[in-house]
């Protein structure tokens, strides 16, 4: 079967979050501040992670990574639409589209798997505490890693490929501030049931998986802090698991909100605003959570001040 690609535009337009200039340059000052955190945070948590002997855990192993992956993630969507606000024609060449969606659809990918390996962590150092350094060796946190990679760069191949083979031929204006999937296929000119298809299969294979198997993995933690004879051991196990639960209501939420619908119940200014939580707010809001809440984290920075204001 050949696929044939009509298109009459070398660029697409993005219409944005807002037309009025007034209220762009306001975005752009509150945007430019998320994406600063965003960036600061995030490094902070890595390099805390990797100074800090403590840390070296699964746990916060895997922490870094998230922490990495939200960099990237966040860096795929806010430099061009901080640029955006600035400018009066929201262009982006068609080849720049394509790998701006590629790794923007792998990111989002690997963070919504990395998500789940995290939950596994929490089952089996809460549920299984005397397997936990045999289950979770450093060669088999790595393997998670890298299969997490794998599936994100692989899916992100096929829905690129297959939503770039489409024509657009009408417009090229597209109702959104990045490359997304969903507004690229209202732009088409061409029969895109095919790949409406491809985007509810593997959303439901890789969301809907993730989903499910933070669900089961919580499901059994629950049952185990219950079955805990110690209040205290009870608190520290809900405390340490209350971060990640919020990372991922926060994460997943939007994500479910965004592609687990039909393609006639879809509002692109509604969708804008969840892009907006998922793609910029949510990699701001992780290393905030997990520092916030986490005595470890806070107890490690404390002692990185501690040693870079009176050092010796």
């Amino acid at each position: 079967m050949k696929f044939k690609n009509i298109t009459a535009f070398d660029d697409f337009v993005f219409l944005g979050l807002s037309s009025r200039q007034d209220v762009q340059q306001g975005l752009f000052a509150l945007f430019f501040l998320v994406y600063s955190v965003t960036i600061i945070a995030n490094l902070g948590m890595i390099l805390l992670i990797k100074l800090d002997s403590r840390l070296h855990t699964p746990m916060y192993y895997f922490l870094s990574n998230l922490s990495f992956c939200d960099i990237c993630y966040s860096s795929t969507t806010s430099p061009k639409m901080l640029a955006d606000f600035l400018s009066k024609e929201k262009r982006i060449p068609y080849n720049l589209c394509a790998v701006q969606m590629y790794f923007f659809v792998a990111f989002g990918d690997i963070e919504c798997i990395m998500l789940v390996v995290m939950a596994y962590d929490r089952y089996v150092a809460i549920c299984n505490p005397l397997l936990y350094t045999i289950a979770m060796s450093k060669k088999v946190c790595t393997q998670f890693v890298a299969v997490a990679c794998a599936v994100g760069l692989v899916d992100s191949a096929i829905h690129t490929s297959c939503t770039f083979r489409l024509s657009f031929c009408n417009s090229n204006v597209i109702n959104h501030f990045i490359c997304d999937i969903p507004p690229l296929l209202a732009l088409s000119c061409s029969d895109t049931s095919i790949n409406e298809i491809l985007l509810f299969t593997f959303s439901t294979l890789v969301f809907g998986s993730s989903v499910v198997g933070v669900l089961l993995s919580y499901c059994y933690i629950i049952a185990t802090i219950c079955r805990m004879n110690s209040a205290e051991g009870r608190r520290k196990a809900f405390s340490t698991c209350a971060s990640h639960l919020m990372a991922v209501a926060i994460f997943h939420g939007t994500l479910l909100f965004m592609y687990f619908r039909p393609s006639s119940s879809y509002s692109m200014d509604t969708d804008k605003m969840a892009s907006v939580f998922y793609t910029v707010v949510a990699p701001m809001l992780n290393p905030l959570i997990y520092s916030l809440r986490n005595k470890d984290v806070k107890g490690a920075l404390k002692k990185a001040i501690n040693i870079n204001l009176w050092p010796g």
